[in-house]
């Protein structure tokens, strides 16, 4: 898939951020994701009072992505409350790799890069397939 529309990414990651439940933090964050059907897919993050038990944005992305259909994710970006694009978290990029792999597209800080070196040397479905 070529001929990605970042800006229209951008903006879909910044108006979902309005959603965000995040009345602990007050650091809403808003995630976007092309799928290689050509859907956008889209999630914010919810806190809670238990810390431990919020959600990132990009659960809610993943979750809507299989429940409207599934496919694979082929660019990704997140942003906070400003717009401004941000790293997704360590637990986030496995399962972003889990939906898009080696060749997702992320849109970092400093520039897209593929998910190859967001997680280099990531673990994945092949690995489970040497414990068989």
């Amino acid at each position: 898939m070529t001929g990605i529309d970042w800006e229209r990414l951008r903006a879909a990651a910044r108006e979902v951020t309005g959603r965000a439940y995040a009345p602990y933090s007050d650091y809403q964050v808003g995630a976007a994701a092309l799928v290689d059907d050509g859907r956008i897919v889209v999630g914010c993050n919810v806190e809670n009072a238990s810390y431990g038990v919020g959600l990132c944005a990009e659960c809610g992305l993943v979750s809507q992505l299989n429940a409207t259909g599934g496919g694979r994710l082929v660019a990704f970006t997140c942003c906070n409350k400003l717009g401004e694009r941000i790293m997704p978290c360590g637990r986030c990029r496995q399962l972003l790799f889990e939906f898009g792999g080696n060749g997702l597209l992320m849109d970092t800080p400093v520039g897209v890069l593929p998910m190859s070196e967001v997680l280099p040397q990531a673990f994945g479905p092949a690995d489970l397939d040497h414990a068989r």
